[in-house]
């Protein structure tokens, strides 16, 4: 005889396979409250759930986003700055790229402290960071003025090394789930490059992984299985492509200007996107979960 307490865990398992596979994929709305500016960038997202993502008031804010939309100051760079790009590490730290005082910083997450990675004068500005499972970091660092571009590692004791220079303007950055590649785009020259990533974390190999006749580039992220997303500045959309660059999907984000994008929710498979010209943040869910997102289960 099968008992109750089978019947009812068998209940609740029906209703989950339901629920699930009524979800809708790959559809936007909008997720966060008002108070961002036009310069609303970032994101990231915390073990938490937390949305992190600058812009928020001020170009020194930077806002921390509830699980339900709701935003709130979390803190604020010291004078001067701008944040851009967020990235968080395994243990839970943030590194912000600073565009304006040509640094980045690292904050952290219980005492909010702010302190200085790196000051880098030959930078431009680095916008965008990414970084590898060991904690090494990559950044993007365009020159919109010349439409020109260089790319920067910044290992983990600080030192930051010029890897490549003479690019397009270097934006979205992200480095792939076996570690052993670095993407990165060119916003005005629409071309996505990829390079080899060494054992010490120095880049070889440069080559085009894809390019597109319009429209520019923004943020990129990875998925576990190695699905590159790239927000489409002015298009409107986040395309999704394949490890060998077919286009798998594009999906509409509610505004024409998107500016970046990360993966979190309770399941890794929500996706926020800045959206620059309705200032706000929008989601979509998909159907598989972030790189990072992963990284932080497995650091558990």
């Amino acid at each position: 005889m099968i008992s109750r307490r089978f019947c009812a865990l068998g209940v609740i398992a029906l209703q989950w396979v339901l629920s699930t596979s009524a979800e809708t994929l790959w559809l936007a709305k909008p997720f966060s409250s008002e108070g961002f500016t036009r310069g609303i960038e970032g994101p990231a997202c915390d073990r938490k759930g937390f949305v992190f993502c600058v812009g928020f008031g001020d170009p020194r804010n930077i806002a921390r986003v509830t699980p339900d939309g709701r935003a709130e100051r979390f803190v604020a760079l010291p004078e001067g700055s701008a944040g851009n790009g967020i990235r968080f590490d395994r243990s839970g730290r943030m590194y912000v790229a600073d565009y304006t005082a040509h640094k980045i910083h690292r904050i952290d997450p219980v005492t909010r402290e702010v302190v200085q990675v790196v000051h880098e004068g030959r930078m431009n500005q680095p916008n965008d960071l990414a970084i590898a499972a060991n904690g090494t970091l990559y950044a993007s660092d365009p020159n919109w003025k010349d439409s020109t571009g260089q790319l920067w590692r910044i290992d983990t004791d600080g030192k930051a090394h010029r890897e490549a220079e003479g690019m397009g303007t270097t934006n979205g950055i992200e480095v792939s789930p076996d570690g052993k590649r670095l993407y990165v785009n060119e916003s005005i020259q629409r071309r996505i490059w990829v390079f080899d990533i060494r054992s010490d974390g120095s880049l070889e190999h440069r080559r085009l992984f894809k390019e597109f006749p319009d429209h520019g580039f923004d943020g990129m992220r990875c998925d576990v299985d190695g699905n590159v997303y790239a927000t489409r500045h002015g298009k409107g959309t986040v395309v999704k492509l394949s490890p060998t660059a077919e286009i798998l999907r594009e999906i509409d984000v509610l505004g024409p200007n998107p500016s970046n994008l990360c993966f979190g929710g309770a399941d890794g498979c929500t996706v926020y996107v800045t959206e620059a010209h309705e200032k706000r943040l929008v989601s979509f869910r998909v159907d598989r979960p972030g790189l990072e997102w992963s990284r932080w289960k497995s650091a558990r």
